[in-house]
């Protein structure tokens, strides 16, 4: 007698009590029980799925930090490639940033034409951040109350004319603001001055590159945030920290009570400064790659907990706007497609310097959805939703870009050689069939 719609057995899978064998009971898109590997409960699936030997079951990945950049700047990135970029990588929700598109989401008409773009093209499930600019206060709360997750602001240009930066004054009368409702305030977090007087990037010199945006302006604006936060009570946290000068004043603010937290992202934690060659303006983002030991300092940080979270900040433009014909990394933008090779990107790295593969399922799934209140996300547990990733964590696999699905498959990752294959990604109990019609839902605050 068949009792669920679906079981899974996995010889290894991974939940939050750690990696061992199981078998999952799926019905009506939802995890029901979960027990050991040898359960007769596999049986009474109506479908049933027999794991091979060298995969893991993983919930689905939770990525917090994405640039759909649609509606507005689709040539650069849209709903339907994102997302099913995101499927092939594992990825079972995204969390859009507001800003690149057009208009971006700074008010709830903004956000109602996000949602309609994203509607019905969506094949993961997809939120949404709102943005804090200058003059926007009395957005916010009517954006939190639409169910945006949170919201994003920056304290230095944006690249993007229509998301400016907030200063000192504009950024305390938002935390006030956003911390009267309890909500959260993400921060790019470079300061616009020490950036100004730095020299101004110019030609195919990294290194150029890396003085235009150097260490004191992330070490200005973080200590500028945690005063702040101190001051509001606002929670806060920090968005792609790439300067490990950081860790120390983040672990002490949160010891003494500021609620802050923070993320990193895969591109940091596998490049260094000393192995990009000049004119490489696919590895140009903002804040920059830093040095070989400035990455193994942020690797201890993950270590030490004050790094929460791995998301891919995925930032795709067209190629002429990457520069690469002439590898100027003062006219090129700055943003790394990783999507769909964050997984394996960070697997690699990790397992290399000894971390295990539970580490990582808490960084790049529990912990983003953690981060945004998502309580049925990221997690292999009853009551959550039924998002997989099976994973293979020992297979080889070759960066071809012929085969990322984004729209402009331009990264830095080509050709090279990472550990970890994602074979399937299953959304509330089903599969993703990227030749099917996409059934990924747009969520909202408290929704999941």
């Amino acid at each position: 007698m068949t009792a669920f719609e679906l079981t899974i057995r996995a010889r290894r899978t991974i939940t939050p009590e750690g990696m061992g064998g199981g078998v999952i009971a799926v019905d009506r898109g939802r995890i029901v029980a979960v027990e050991p590997v040898d359960s007769p409960l596999w049986s009474r699936g109506a479908q049933r799925v027999d794991l091979d030997d060298d995969e893991v079951l993983l919930p689905g990945l939770v990525d917090s930090h994405v640039h759909v950049n649609d509606p507005g700047r689709t040539e650069w990135e849209g709903f339907a490639t994102a997302t099913m970029a995101a499927a092939a990588g594992g990825v079972t929700t995204i969390v859009d940033m507001p800003l690149n598109s057009i208009p971006p989401t700074v008010d709830v008409d903004a956000l109602q034409v996000k949602r309609k773009t994203a509607e019905l093209q969506s094949y993961v499930d997809v939120g949404f951040w709102g943005g804090a600019v200058p003059g926007n206060v009395a957005d916010l709360r009517p954006l939190h109350e639409a169910g945006v997750y949170g919201f994003k602001c920056f304290l230095v240009h944006s690249g993007v004319d229509e998301f400016p930066p907030l200063d000192a004054r504009q950024m305390l009368e938002a935390m006030r603001e956003i911390a009267s409702f309890d909500g959260l305030l993400l921060v790019h977090a470079e300061d616009h001055n020490a950036i100004r007087r730095a020299p101004e990037p110019r030609g195919v010199s990294y290194e150029a590159f890396l003085r235009s945006r150097p260490r004191r302006a992330e070490n200005l604006a973080v200590a500028k945030v945690i005063e702040l936060a101190r001051r509001t009570k606002c929670r806060v946290h920090i968005l792609h920290v790439s300067c490990s000068d950081v860790l120390p004043m983040i672990a002490f603010a949160a010891r003494d009570g500021v609620a802050i937290t923070a993320e990193t992202c895969p591109h940091y934690l596998t490049f260094s400064a000393e192995e990009i060659p000049d004119g490489a303006t696919q590895y140009k983002c903002c804040p920059p790659v830093r040095e070989q030991r400035n990455r193994e300092l942020l690797w201890e940080g993950l270590r030490d907990g004050v790094l929460g979270l791995v998301v891919s900040d995925h930032s795709p433009s067209t190629a002429d706007l990457k520069c690469l014909s002439t590898g100027d990394f003062g006219a090129a933008w700055g943003g790394i497609s990783s999507l769909q090779i964050g997984l394996p990107a960070v697997w690699t790295e990790a397992g290399a310097r000894g971390f295990s593969l539970p580490e990582v399922v808490r960084w790049m799934c529990q912990a983003p959805a953690e981060q945004t209140g998502m309580r049925r996300k990221g997690r292999i547990a009853v009551g959550a939703d039924a998002d997989f990733c099976v994973f293979a964590p020992d297979q080889p696999y070759l960066v071809d870009p012929n085969r990322l699905l984004h729209r402009n498959p331009i990264t830095p990752y080509t050709g090279r050689r990472l550990t970890g294959v994602v074979r399937e990604t299953w959304l509330a109990g089903s599969r993703i069939d990227l030749s099917a019609k996409p059934r990924g839902r747009l969520l909202n605050r408290g929704d999941a």
